[in-house]
């Protein structure tokens, strides 16, 4: 327990100073809130595009609303990977490389929790704020129960440790390989997927976005939880995978970081 608060008082020391820090340039907000908004039109454009169809009144069973619970999932997601990932995970490979990852790992507290929290793009929160509100309009117009609505917010937070999991992997490569940019931008085009729900994809297609990139866990499974969809067995299959994954990633980081020789020797 004393840890846990150790850890969360240091998080708040740590966001505290990156967002001063970047309120120092608050005209690069602009140039954020232009970026949302082209990926909301983007998605909703590709969501528009499929139920434009002659005849179409759904996408793989879903009503407009119920897809656009969907989306609303992926545009939140994609805040969080914005606002609290990527800004950390891609700062792994360059320490690596130049060899500040020695002084991270000299650092009295666990390098893991360190590279994980140690910054916030807090001009990007407008994406949180809009995946938010689309999820509020599209709700609006469904039977959502208070116990959908619960399971549907603890699903949620299993599929952000499953975010988090697959871009810790394969930021931890950096280790071995310095350069990890094209398999997180690969990873970015398959979670693009998300937008959409499963079912919508033939049945090898969501296989894979199952069980090989469990990206229908991240979108699709939650709002299934919303809509009260889902059986006892699925609706704990998300924490199962979040949980694997997480001891997963948290072996694969220790194994990174005793193999790693430092940079400069």
């Amino acid at each position: 327990m004393r840890g846990l608060r150790r850890a969360l008082r240091l998080m708040r020391v740590f966001i505290g100073a990156t967002i001063s820090a970047q309120l120092e340039y608050r005209a690069n907000f602009l140039g954020a809130l232009m970026g949302t908004l082209v990926a909301t039109g983007t998605s909703l454009f590709a969501l528009g595009l499929v139920l434009g169809q002659p005849g179409t009144t759904g996408v793989g069973g879903w009503t407009l609303r119920e897809a656009l619970l969907v989306t609303a999932f992926y545009l939140l997601t994609s805040g969080f990977i914005a606002v609290f990932i990527r800004p950390n995970m891609s700062k792994i490979a360059e320490a690596v490389r130049t060899g500040n990852m020695d002084f991270t790992l000299l650092k009295p507290i666990d390098a893991q929790l360190n590279v994980s929290t140690r910054n916030v793009d807090i001009l990007r929160f407008p994406d949180l704020l809009i995946g938010a509100g689309l999820m509020v309009y599209a709700a609006s117009g469904l039977t959502i129960t208070a116990s959908g609505m619960l399971g549907g917010t603890l699903l949620y937070l299993s599929s952000l440790v499953i975010v988090y999991c697959i871009w810790l992997a394969l930021s931890t490569t950096a280790f071995w390989f310095v350069k990890t940019q094209n398999a997180t931008e690969l990873f970015q085009g398959v979670f693009s997927a998300a937008r959409f729900p499963s079912t919508a994809f033939p049945a090898p297609v969501r296989a894979f976005l199952t069980v090989v990139v469990p990206i229908a866990f991240i979108t699709t499974v939650p709002a299934q939880a919303l809509l009260g969809r889902l059986t006892l067995t699925q609706a704990l299959a998300s924490p199962l995978v979040a949980a694997v994954l997480f001891a997963a990633t948290r072996w694969f980081w220790l194994k990174a970081v005793g193999s790693y020789t430092s940079a400069s020797s």
